[in-house]
């Protein structure tokens, strides 16, 4: 974790144990109780997490008043940017309605507890938010960072991590049962050694790989918008019209089937992109067979239209 404060570490069992968390961390730190998330944003289901999330409504449907005092505000989505900016400059409006609109008419500045933002967006999309955007929101150093998921390659794990002086809270305020235990700590430390070994190098050479060949796809295909992400994060945008950007769901749910039967198992994000999250040991070869197999499943699909 960047900046040179020493960090604590909290242990728990999954994605959204962690958000929880770090909610509640936020809360305790600071002594407010107002948090700003992001539409598009998935945190998790239960209802600290799921009162974040804004990805889909069926995941927050049938269950009632969730969290209070949360409020949303658009991601910084440069391919569908109101204003037409590029990814350099996309989320300026953003920040502006942020100071100018939410904290003057909404929450007062001294009211809130925290801003919860992925730095690319998962389920909303595999939407990147542009670097000068996180660097203004906060700065290069978060106070707080979630992680689960892949950090110990399958098992059990989930983590927050905070400044020592954020992290400061007495014993009994935050516990858990089984986070932490030693099994799955073994898997991450070996997953860490793996990462640090040689995997996050390939994960950015077999990535540039893949974005080069794919770097032409909105030329070659015109039900391709956008093709974006970093490293092995790739999403891949389908519309119906590349001028309109009229979103085209049932084609990016028709690719997927398609590749499904080609022995290609990739799956959707958002209303209309398509995900690429590969092992990070993949090899170029591997990249190459599954962007050639993509490639002929979006020709299928094409011709559907």
């Amino acid at each position: 974790m960047p900046g040179e404060e020493n960090k604590k570490v909290f242990f728990c069992n999954s994605g959204t144990e962690a958000i929880e968390g770090a909610m509640k961390l936020a809360r305790y730190a600071t002594k407010r109780d107002k948090m700003i998330a992001f539409y598009g944003g998935f945190h998790g289901r239960t209802m600290g997490s799921l009162s974040l999330t804004a990805s889909k409504s069926t995941q927050r449907k049938g269950f009632g008043a969730l969290l209070s005092g949360i409020e949303h505000i658009p991601y910084p989505y440069a391919y569908r940017c109101a204003l037409g900016h590029g990814p350099e400059t996309c989320g300026e409006e953003i920040l502006e309605t942020l100071e100018n609109q939410l904290f003057k008419r909404m929450f007062d500045p001294c009211e809130v507890a925290g801003i919860v933002i992925e730095p690319i967006q998962g389920e909303g999309g595999y939407v990147p938010a542009p670097k000068f955007f996180l660097q203004e929101l906060q700065g290069i150093e978060p106070d707080i960072v979630t992680s689960a998921k892949g950090i110990a390659s399958g098992m059990p794990l989930g983590a927050f991590i905070a400044r020592a002086s954020v992290m400061n809270w007495k014993p009994g305020s935050h516990g858990t049962t089984f986070g932490g235990n030693p099994v799955c700590l073994a898997a991450a430390l070996a997953t860490l050694d793996l990462l640090e070994g040689g995997l996050m190098e390939n994960a950015r050479r077999v990535g540039n790989h893949i974005f080069q060949r794919t770097a032409d796809w909105t030329k070659k295909f015109k039900i391709v918008g956008d093709v974006r992400g970093k490293g092995l994060m790739i999403g891949i945008e389908f519309v119906r019209d590349q001028r309109t950007k009229e979103r085209a769901g049932d084609l990016r749910n028709s690719i997927v089937e398609l590749a499904f039967h080609k022995g290609l198992l990739v799956l959707g994000a958002g209303e209309n992109s398509l995900r690429l999250s590969p092992p990070l040991l993949i090899d170029e070869e591997q990249a190459y067979v599954a962007v050639q197999t993509l490639e002929e499943c979006i020709r299928e699909a094409e011709k559907k239209i």
